[in-house]
């Protein structure tokens, strides 16, 4: 084992689109095409795999807002899914990383904010005891990674749809790797769950 694969696993999840994109052109922060996806059965066990090994939670600014805002009034939802307000709760409880360069103090409970690169607040929190780091569908955050060479498992949905444009998780340039398919599932829509594993 490498020391960089040596203690707790970097594992990103990212939801993107057939062709390729994560984000609709000229509007990254509207995530309404992945909603009829999103509540699958496929997509909500998939989520599940990922967090229920995680103890801390890595996330970007504007998804801390995204997600933090939301998740929580999941909980006791009429009719909410129990995998979703187990996400919910999960999202709550676990230690969470914000990286920003804008917000002073942490709004939400149990959230540490780091202004610093992404790769060096990854190999600070490796060197710490626990579970996986879990990075939630932050682009320039798993792009940061990828770019690093510092994620030990991908996990995508894919979606059977063209955005038709916008931008991309992965950009020319990337170190070359191989990487082992660890799962795949198909469910309702099209919806492709895979997670793939880092061959170092």
């Amino acid at each position: 084992m490498t020391e960089q694969t040596a203690g707790r696993r970097v594992v990103t999840n990212m939801s993107i689109s057939l062709d390729g994109h994560y984000a609709r052109p000229g509007d990254p922060e509207d995530m309404g095409w992945v909603m009829p996806y999103a509540i699958t059965d496929v997509a909500r066990d998939h989520l599940t795999g990922l967090w229920e090994p995680a103890t801390t939670a890595l996330l970007g600014r504007v998804n801390a807002e995204g997600f933090l805002g939301f998740w929580p009034t999941v909980i006791g939802m009429e009719g909410a899914d129990p995998r979703d307000e187990g996400f919910a709760k999960w999202l709550i409880d676990t230690d969470k990383v914000v990286l920003s360069s804008t917000l002073g103090e942490a709004p939400w409970e149990r959230t540490t904010i780091i202004d610093k690169p992404t790769a060096e607040v990854v190999a600070d929190l490796r060197a710490t005891e626990g579970g996986d780091i879990l990075v939630l569908s932050s682009a320039s955050v798993i792009k940061a990674l990828l770019a690093a060479d510092k994620v030990d498992r991908l996990a995508l949905t894919v979606f059977p749809v063209f955005l038709g444009g916008g931008p991309r998780l992965f950009d020319d340039g990337l170190p070359a790797g191989q990487w082992a398919l660890a799962s795949q599932a198909a469910g309702e829509h099209g919806t492709l769950a895979l997670v793939y594993d880092r061959v170092r």
